[in-house]
């Protein structure tokens, strides 16, 4: 990682731990990581959080995000890339979408895509979906912040 980029994480996940520090409740922490990210990194086109559903078995539900509206509100456990993230509990980049099985396409326009599990301990409570317009645009750096960000939001869900 170049000095110039990590920099530039540290600062991200500074203003996170500000986000959070400064509370005013989960929906607007999330919507305020959301912005943060899509308004600092150039490739994220489409930024938002999915909640496991407390009321259904195995489905994710749409929380706060930024970008263009989906019609992917609610995705059952093992439907799309979002689905297989919070099946398997691992971290998805997917560079090219149209070369992946089971992608579940919310926009014409995205080329790559990133998931990561939000776990609170063992319980998987949701997940970070990144989308982006620039095909292999997702980074290593990249998986490593949001990783880092899941990590700290996870108390929040």
């Amino acid at each position: 990682m170049n000095t110039s980029f990590t920099l530039a994480t540290d600062e991200l996940l500074s203003s996170v731990d500000r986000l959070i520090s400064e509370g005013g409740g989960r929906d607007k922490v999330l919507l305020g990581i959301c912005r943060l990210l899509a308004d600092s990194v150039e490739v994220f086109d489409w930024v938002g959080f999915y909640l496991v559903d407390p009321e259904a078995e195995r489905e994710l539900v749409l929380g706060p995000y930024v970008g263009e509206e989906t019609d992917h509100t609610r995705i059952p456990f093992g439907k799309g890339i979002c689905g297989q993230a919070a099946e398997s509990l691992e971290t998805f980049v997917v560079q090219d979408v149209s070369q992946a099985d089971n992608y579940l396409a919310c926009s014409m326009d995205v080329q790559a895509e990133i998931v990561v599990p939000v776990m609170n301990g063992d319980s998987f409570v949701g997940e970070l979906d990144i989308d982006s317009h620039t095909r292999g645009s997702i980074t290593e750096a990249h998986r490593e912040l949001c990783e880092a960000i899941c990590e700290r939001v996870a108390p929040l869900m």
